[in-house]
C-alpha cells in the first residue's frame, strides 16, 4: 500500500484537473481498501474515493482528507459468470469477455474507469446497462462496518443511477458479478440505430462478437470518447450531461419551445422512458441552443467531436470548465425551460 501527502489529483483523472489531496493512498487488495476506509472513518477524516478517474471533476483547490484510489485487480470466469474487481480496468475486462465469447458487455467496450464504477453509475452506452448482467456487487457498508453482497435488486439501477449513487457516503464497492450469455460468438441483441446501421443490419440482430466491439469503438472514436493523450478532445468525462427525463407534460411544454424556437416542423429527440415519460437528447440540447462542436475561446472547450463532451483543451482549470459548463446550462434552459445535469461526481466545486 503506498501513501503519499500533499499528492497532486489532476493526472489521476480523465480531465487531468483538480488540487492536490491531503493524503493519497494506494490500495491493492480488498483487505487494503477496508483499513484505510475504516481508518478514515474512525478519525472523521473526509474521504474520496479514486477508481479510474473518468467521472470525477475535482475543485482547483484540491482535496482535504484522505484520497484512497482502488487498485485492486482480479478477473474471474466461471462459464458465463464473470467476477471484477473494482480496481479493474473496464474496457480491459470487456475485451476479455469478448476474446472469451461472451455476450453483454460487448457495446460498453471503450468506456474508461474501473468496473468497480460502473454499478455505481449503472453505466450505459450503445443500447447496454451493466444493470441488465450484474447479479451481485460485493461492497463494503460504512455504516455497519461490514461486507455485503447485493442482489442486483437490491441496487435500485435505474438510468445512471443506483442505490450506491444516491447514498455516495454508504457503500464502497468491492467486486462486481456479472451474468454473461454464450451466443456461440454472436453479440446480444443490438438494441442501438446507430451501431446497427453501422454494421448494415437491423436492430434486433446479432453479429459476431468482435464486430460489435469493434464498431462501438470506432463509434467513440469518433466523438472523441476513446482515451488518447495526444487528442485533447478526450481530456473529458465524456458525455458531461445526462440525457434529460421528461413528463407527459413537461415534455409537451418542451415540444412546444422547440416549435417556437426552431420552426413548426421541428421535432425533439423522443424516446420512451418508462410509463409517462420521455428521454430526450442532451446533446441536441446543447447544439440547438447554440453550443456547436468545438463551441468556446478558452482552456476549456466543447470537444470539437461530439457536443456532449466538455474538454480541457491543455490549460484550463477547473473553474475554466465550471464556467463553460454554467454557461451550457443557462443556454439550454433559457432556449427550451430544461435544466442539465451533470454526469460526473464534483468534488469540492458545483455548478
Amino acid at each position: 500500500m503506498q501513501e503519499l501527502h500533499d499528492a497532486p489529483l489532476a493526472p489521476l483523472t480523465t480531465f487531468r484537473l483538480g488540487g492536490p489531496a491531503t493524503r493519497l493512498v494506494t490500495a491493492t487488495t480488498d483487505d487494503e481498501v477496508i483499513a484505510v476506509v475504516r481508518e478514515a472513518d474512525e478519525a472523521g477524516t473526509p474521504l474520496l474515493l479514486i477508481g479510474g478517474g473518468s467521472n470525477l471533476v475535482i475543485g482547483d483547490k484540491g482535496f482535504e482528507g484522505t484520497a484512497l484510489v482502488i487498485a485492486t485487480k482480479g478477473y474471474s470466469l466461471d462459464g458465463a459468470r464473470l467476477e471484477l474487481a473494482a480496481g479493474e480496468v473496464w474496457t480491459d475486462a470487456v475485451a476479455r469477455t469478448v476474446e472469451a465469447g461472451l455476450a453483454g458487455i460487448e457495446c460498453l467496450a471503450g468506456i474508461p474507469g474501473s468496473a468497480g464504477a460502473t454499478p455505481i453509475q449503472n453505466v450505459g452506452a450503445y443500447g447496454q446497462e451493466v444493470s441488465s448482467t450484474i447479479t451481485e456487487v460485493v461492497a463494503y457498508d460504512r455504516r455497519t462496518g461490514e461486507t455485503v453482497t447485493l442482489a442486483n435488486e437490491d441496487c435500485a439501477f435505474s438510468y445512471r443511477h443506483s442505490r450506491f449513487k444516491s447514498d455516495p457516503e454508504r457503500y464502497v464497492v468491492l467486486r462486481v458479478r456479472f451474468s454473461l450469455d454464450d451466443a456461440d460468438g454472436l453479440s446480444a441483441p443490438l438494441r442501438y440505430a446507430e451501431t446497427a446501421r453501422a454494421l448494415s443490419v437491423e436492430p434486433g440482430d446479432r453479429v459476431p462478437l468482435a464486430s460489435a466491439r469493434d464498431t462501438v469503438l470506432k463509434l467513440r472514436a469518433g466523438k472523441g470518447m476513446v482515451l488518447d493523450p495526444e487528442d485533447h478532445d478526450t481530456w473529458s468525462a465524456g458525455s458531461f450531461f445526462t440525457n434529460p427525463i421528461l413528463t407527459d407534460a413537461d415534455f409537451a411544454a418542451f415540444r412546444a419551445r422547440v416549435r417556437e424556437r426552431l420552426g413548426a416542423g421541428m421535432e425533439p429527440p423522443a424516446y420512451p422512458a418508462g410509463e409517462g415519460r420521455t428521454k430526450t437528447s442532451a446533446a441536441w440540447l446543447i447544439d440547438k441552443a447554440g453550443f456547436t462542436k468545438g463551441y468556446g475561446d478558452g482552456p476549456a472547450r466543447i470537444s470539437t467531436k461530439h457536443t456532449l463532451a466538455l474538454t480541457n483543451r491543455g490549460t484550463a482549470t477547473t473553474e475554466d470548465l465550471l464556467a463553460l459548463a454554467r454557461e451550457v446550462v443557462a443556454g439550454v434552459r433559457e432556449a427550451f425551460g430544461i435544466t442539465l445535469v451533470n454526469e460526473p461526481v464534483t468534488v469540492g466545486v458545483s455548478l
